[in-house]
């Protein structure tokens, strides 16, 4: 009897003991998304941000903690941003970001606010495609870059729609381009095209600053388009680094 109990014992151990390496090796990826915007020539757009949903392989779906609430677009331009979600992801592929809206989507001009309909995320979420692939225990912090001024379409009538231009930035493998253009006020979009012609943009803020994320290191170009009757003012061979802001100097008009 006694050596059926040692058996039972040794047997149990054993049994305890493979489960805890089967925990052990359990694999997990820290995982954050912050938000930031482009400049927009609207005095607010209010996002009713209420979840936010991870896909990864097999379709699988977790949801991270979320600091829900109103944001507005407007207040993380140049450079500023904010973390919106984040959480401990188990699976090392992430396919899909998912938004979930709520109902209280708003823009405001000439200090009069207007509802901003967002039909497919009330339906489905704000989709975002990501494909990326994580290292266990690295904090993996993407980056989603609303383009305010292209998101909001006017839709005849005094309505509005949010239909979200949206570029995900995997911050830890691009750099940036900074500069400003004078005199202050001067509205001008900014275009950053890389020498394999890739174009990304952005526009400059009431001050003239301007700052384009989101960039694979390389050579560009930057064109400053600026309103009628100004003229397109173009700076060649702005080096960009990987995890540096270039600064591409100050622009006159």
């Amino acid at each position: 009897m006694k050596k059926i109990n040692v058996f039972l014992c040794i047997l149990t151990l054993g049994i305890a003991m493979s489960s805890c390496k089967k925990d052990s090796s359990k694999k997990s990826y820290p995982y954050a998304i912050r938000m930031t915007d482009a400049p927009g020539p609207y005095s607010a757009v209010n996002i009713d941000l209420q979840g936010v949903e991870i896909t990864g392989s097999g379709g699988k779906t977790v949801s991270l903690n979320v600091n829900t609430g109103i944001y507005n677009l407007i207040n993380f331009s140049n450079g500023i941003d904010t973390l919106i979600a984040n959480g401990t992801l188990e699976d090392a592929t992430v396919q899909q970001i998912r938004l979930i809206l709520g109902t209280n989507n708003t823009v405001v001009i000439d200090n009069v606010s207007y509802p901003l309909s967002t039909p497919s995320a009330d339906q489905s979420g704000l989709k975002l495609q990501v494909h990326q692939t994580l290292q266990a225990g690295v904090l993996y912090s993407v980056l989603l870059d609303f383009d305010a001024n292209k998101s909001v379409i006017e839709t005849g009538n005094g309505t509005y729609k949010l239909k979200p231009v949206i570029r995900t930035i995997e911050t830890a493998i691009s750099g940036s381009i900074k500069g400003q253009v004078t005199p202050a006020g001067t509205i001008a979009s900014v275009t950053a095209t890389s020498s394999s012609n890739v174009t990304y943009t952005s526009n400059t803020n009431s001050s003239g600053n301007y700052l384009v994320m989101g960039l694979p290191a390389g050579i560009y170009s930057i064109t400053i388009t600026p309103a009628l009757p100004l003229s397109p003012v173009t700076i060649n061979n702005v080096s960009v680094t990987t995890g540096v802001t270039t600064n591409a100097g100050i622009t006159l008009f």
